[in-house]
């Protein structure tokens, strides 16, 4: 499990928490690390919960299906991000929703009764975990809470406008790579993929923006914020 440390340093989990002691910590908390490939299915909702899912490497999303049988993209996840950190703790045995690798991913599955319990070893950074685990918590209900935001933009150009914005604030740039394929962006932003495209190629035409796969340029800040209006 040496090996993970390099890995678990950048997630908020365990940030502020020495290498040394970090070792310790997964002495006590006894992680399960799995690899899983492209496309392969991490959880499927409605399967029994099997811990709280910390991302070492590689890229996973987190999907639900609507009652009409479609899919929508919940949020991606990235080396350092967790999953499954709310539904451990309201008390469920089953998972709310499929987490699927988009490319090779590793990830390590922590009991959450290891996490707020007491500790066996008597971890003088056990504490710390917990705090952190309440942020992390906390952030997750508020990137659902832009979830319903974005879903309450009526126009498909108000959404893409909200999500390049966020992404734009998230990163401290004008120019920055998509978090998502643009299949995965339609599905995460509730359009058609068609008219994503669409729309993101006006958006260009128009001096809004420029993309090459990938990579998103804002050239009009003014104009992406007027259309949230």
């Amino acid at each position: 499990m040496s090996s993970s440390l390099p890995s678990l340093a950048g997630c908020p989990l365990f940030r502020g928490i020495p290498p040394g002691e970090l070792q310790t910590m997964l002495a006590c908390l006894k992680p399960v690390q799995r690899t899983y490939r492209k496309n392969e299915l991490v959880t499927r909702a409605g399967e029994k919960f099997t811990g709280i899912g910390v991302v070492l490497s590689g890229h996973l999303t987190v999907t639900r299906e609507s009652m009409g049988g479609q899919r929508v993209i919940i949020t991606a996840l990235e080396a350092g991000d967790l999953f499954g950190e709310i539904i451990a703790f309201a008390g469920e045995q089953s998972w709310p929703a499929t987490v699927l690798a988009q490319d090779e991913c590793r990830v390590l599955f922590l009991p959450p009764e290891k996490i707020v319990g007491s500790c066996e070893k008597q971890c003088s950074f056990h504490r710390l975990l917990i705090t952190n685990m309440l942020g992390i918590v906390s952030r997750r209900a508020l990137l659902l809470s832009r979830k319903v935001e974005y879903l309450s933009l009526k126009s498909i150009r108000g959404r893409i406008a909200a999500f390049l914005l966020e992404q734009m604030q998230k990163t401290g740039q004008t120019t920055f790579i998509l978090p998502f394929t643009r299949h995965v962006m339609a599905d995460f932003l509730n359009v058609a993929r068609p008219s994503l495209s669409r729309e993101m190629g006006r958006l260009r035409d128009e001096g809004v923006i420029d993309f090459h796969r990938s990579s998103v340029r804002i050239l009009d800040v003014p104009a992406l914020q007027k259309m949230l209006e």
